[in-house]
């Protein structure tokens, strides 16, 4: 694919829900309204969390510079991992690793900049009289990161439109992936270990344990926090919300038109690793949203693969929680394992979340995703088999995603049966080595 073929638009999976998307809840209970939220987010990434529209137009300027990161991203056949494991199934995975920062955060990252600061310019313009130009007028993104993938991504993306960017980190990631650490203030990005003394979030949870080993939930507080105690400030997250899948879904719209470039219409299964929702949703719902809609894709599986140590989907509560510990977001029904749990800790930092998107919920719920989870010890066994076969270090998070192709790829192997498997890989592993050298020294 050439550049001119990244998506012009962004697809919106709701108005193809088999059932309206339950209302957030505010504080009193009643349906959050658009105003109540603009305190951290801007007016049109509000707009377009509440949008029934189908179709949402990728901005030119949005357009461009997913160009200069790497977009559009390969979709490869995995022919190394086929042959390791003697199976008839062919196995694709498009690689979101290829991107600038190394997996496919940056796509929102990107579009939420870019929102932030138009709203900001607008507002500065409003408020400067003849044309004064006020630095302390700055607009500043406030983010919480748990694999730092996230963290990395909002940084570039606020350096490219001259945002300031304040990281709060999930500790046992701050300490565990020194790479990113440089990475993130490289791009020029203030970054906290989290729980972090900065806010009364974090002061409560380092008053519980001094060597607290921090949570997405946690850092969350602690974004928003920050958010609502400074009116130049706004929150930007990576996953869970309407408006973050949706600026993913640019991945899962390349992967239907590179499919017909290997003569693959109907893929027996589509898979994506499972945190907050952001990844899969991204790659998986322009397709699950043909199926919806009775068009394309009817006998494909789509399946979403957690941690077995975190599992949110498979073992969570289907009922109206908040997405961070300290309760500042809106309630929201989704399957969660409850907002004070502190999972538990794992390599894949990025699916360590209690709770899961709201739409994803939904469709699990719904019967339309399959929910999966797989243990870190097949996960990681899983990892190394692919980079054996495909020369490709893929990170923890992804190689869920890796470990249930290879396990429906032997299946197929006993069954002898061709099955077309297509799979998320949604970040590189080379900022994680840290963590596999860990594995690697445990098992001598």
């Amino acid at each position: 694919m050439s550049e001119e073929e990244i998506p012009k638009q962004y697809y919106n999976i709701l108005p193809d829900l088999p059932r309206p998307l339950d209302p957030y809840l505010g504080p009193d209970g009643a349906p959050v309204k658009p105003e109540q939220l603009e305190a951290i987010f801007p007016k049109e990434l509000i707009r377009q969390e509440m949008s029934g529209e189908r179709f949402v137009a990728i901005p030119e300027e949005v357009r461009g510079l997913l160009a200069r990161v790497g977009r559009p991203t390969p979709l490869q056949r995995a022919v190394g991992l086929e042959k390791r494991r003697g199976t008839p199934a062919r196995i694709y995975y498009k690689n979101e690793g290829s991107l600038f920062t190394g997996a496919h955060k940056i796509n929102t990252a990107i579009a939420q900049a870019y929102y932030n600061a138009r709203e900001g310019t607008e507002r500065l313009a409003t408020h400067q009289g003849k044309g004064a130009k006020d630095k302390s007028g700055k607009r500043r993104l406030s983010t919480e990161t748990g694999a730092m993938q996230w963290g990395t991504a909002l940084a570039l993306a606020c350096s490219l439109f001259e945002l300031e960017c304040e990281v709060f980190a999930v500790a046992d990631s701050f300490n565990s992936k020194p790479g990113r650490r440089t990475l993130i203030e490289l791009f020029g990005a203030k970054l906290h270990s989290s729980p972090s003394p900065v806010t009364e979030a974090g002061r409560r949870a380092l008053a519980q344990n001094r060597n607290h080993p921090g949570s997405l939930g946690i850092a969350i507080s602690e974004a928003i926090e920050l958010a609502v105690s400074d009116e130049r400030t706004k929150y930007s997250l990576g996953s869970v919300l309407n408006h973050v899948l949706l600026h993913q879904t640019v991945i899962g719209q390349e992967v239907i038109e590179q499919l017909k470039l290997f003569d693959e219409r109907e893929p027996d299964y589509f898979i994506g690793c499972f945190g907050g929702g952001s990844n899969f949703a991204g790659f998986a719902y322009p397709a699950l949203g043909l199926k919806l809609q009775r068009k394309a894709f009817r006998e494909s599986e789509f399946r979403a693969v957690e941690p077995a140590e975190v599992p949110s989907l498979t073992a969570g509560e289907y009922r109206y929680d908040h997405g961070d510990t300290a309760g500042y977001t809106p309630k929201m029904k989704m399957y969660s394992l409850g907002k004070d749990t502190v999972p538990a800790r794992i390599m894949a930092a990025g699916l360590r979340y209690h709770g899961a998107a709201p739409s994803a919920s939904l469709l699990v719920n719904e019967g339309k995703v399959k929910a999966i989870a797989r243990p870190e010890a097949e996960v990681f066994e899983a990892m190394r088999l692919f980079s054996l076969s495909e020369g490709l270090v893929p990170a923890p998070e992804s190689s869920h995603a890796i470990a249930d192709a290879v396990a429906l790829a032997l299946e197929a192997k006993r069954k002898n049966e061709e099955r077309v498997i297509v799979f998320n890989l949604s970040g590189h592993g080379f900022l994680d080595l840290q963590s596999y050298q860990e594995k690697l020294e445990a098992a001598r």
